[in-house]
């Protein structure tokens, strides 16, 4: 959220309200201005501090609460009210509705719904396009085949984000089995996904970070489990959780995938904003791109999320032409990254990102204007091409007549 949002909390049960306390202090863009432990003295906190939010608990006296809600609705109309409760009784809710709430959550809180709420209100406050109604920007990095560059993209990626110091970004390897984002940065983590996932229902945004390895670049690392046993520890429901607390702590999210398309990989490009497809001008790598976009029409929206990254442009004359390449995939290229063999040999031997080794290069250049485009400071470059430039066959034969070919 761009704007920090100010909250006073009222809730006479000591136990529930430093739980409550616990999570909102775990958010970066929240502050909490007051705490009180008496609905009848809430009125003049709010008008004290006149805080952006009041959070009212509503189980130690459901019709004291909501009485202090309505009053609340006349004594501060810009006061946003947030309610929660055990209870899931509709006429409850209802009442709470009627009494003037913005939104009704139910205790135990989960810290990604709370932030939803927050993130709502914050949006009905402040209005305009620079309400932070988005939330956190999720990319997934994968490969059409092994050895594109990947995983040298995510991470080299999640670098120049987290290179803005108004950003506050993790990159999350599910690579599970030959993951080596860790490697690429040098770090050796404490805890892993495995580790999160297993407790993903204890977690708080505190604990939360406190897993993760923070990197010199401010970057947040989330690596994959270090025994190869520890992969089938990791269910769909324990990784939607996890990326849905990280989605509520970070401003951007990079996932770096496995070239598996296993039901892990599936779930975290459904629930990207962005999947970007890797990809060389070689037969064998965009035939790999036509039958992967293919199957991605049988899942939801997916495939308009697809953005194609031509890695290692330029290699050599007998590349597949970018033009050739485009009517073959029936879809435009993002984004070209050059050829720098020497350069990404030394990073990853070095365990470094390209900011840090070699901030002026070509390749570490068109990686920071990629990350600005997916910002939407600037539009995609890539090719240069046209959408009327682009053919829309598919056929896999249409591959062969380009085979050495410039």
């Amino acid at each position: 959220m761009s704007h920090v949002l100010r909250l006073a909390i009222v809730d006479p049960n000591d136990v529930t309200r430093e739980s409550v306390k616990m999570t909102l202090l775990g958010l970066e863009t929240v502050w909490l201005e007051a705490e009180c432990s008496r609905y009848e003295f809430f009125p003049d906190v709010v008008n004290q501090t006149n805080p952006d939010i009041g959070f009212v608990a509503l189980d130690s006296d459901p019709e004291k609460a909501l009485n202090l809600v309505a009053d609340l609705r006349t004594s501060a109309p810009d006061c946003g009210i947030l309610v929660s409760s055990s209870s899931t009784d509709g006429s409850l809710i209802l009442r709470a509705m009627r009494a003037g709430v913005r939104e009704f959550l139910t205790y135990p809180l989960k810290p990604e719904d709370l932030v939803t709420a927050l993130q709502r209100i914050t949006h009905q406050r402040f209005g305009g396009p620079n309400a932070s109604s988005k939330g956190c920007s999720v990319i997934a990095v994968t490969g059409a085949t092994g050895g594109v560059g990947a995983t040298s993209l995510a991470v080299n990626l999640a670098c120049a984000f987290a290179a803005n110091p108004t950003n506050s970004v993790v990159l999350v390897d599910i690579d599970l089995s030959l993951g080596d984002a860790d490697v690429c940065l040098d770090s050796i983590p404490e805890y892993t996904i495995a580790d999160v996932a297993q407790n993903v229902s204890r977690l708080d945004f505190t604990l939360l970070k406190r897993s993760l390895t923070k990197h010199t670049s401010g970057l947040y690392l989330l690596p994959r489990p270090v025994q190869l046993e520890d992969v089938r520890l990791i269910t769909q429901d324990d990784l939607q959780r996890v990326i849905g607390l990280l989605k509520a702590t970070f401003t951007h999210m990079v996932i770096d995938t496995s070239k598996s398309f296993s039901a892990l990989d599936m779930l975290a490009m459904e629930m990207a904003d962005h999947v970007l497809l890797v990809t060389q001008l070689d037969l064998p790598c965009l035939r790999n791109v036509v039958r992967l976009m293919m199957s991605f029409e049988g899942y939801g929206n997916l495939k308009e999320k697809v953005k194609v990254i031509v890695n290692r442009s330029g290699r050599d004359n007998s590349q597949i032409s970018l033009k050739k390449a485009q009517e073959t995939i029936g879809s435009e290229v993002f984004w070209q990254l050059p050829n720098d063999y020497r350069v990404m040999v030394e990073v990853r031997n070095n365990g470094v990102p390209l900011l840090k080794h070699a901030p002026k290069a070509p390749i570490t250049q068109a990686i920071g204007q990629m990350a600005d485009a997916l910002a939407g400071s600037i539009s995609g470059s890539g090719s240069g091409s046209t959408e009327s430039d682009v053919k829309t066959s598919r056929r896999w034969l249409s591959l062969w007549p380009a085979r050495g070919k410039s």
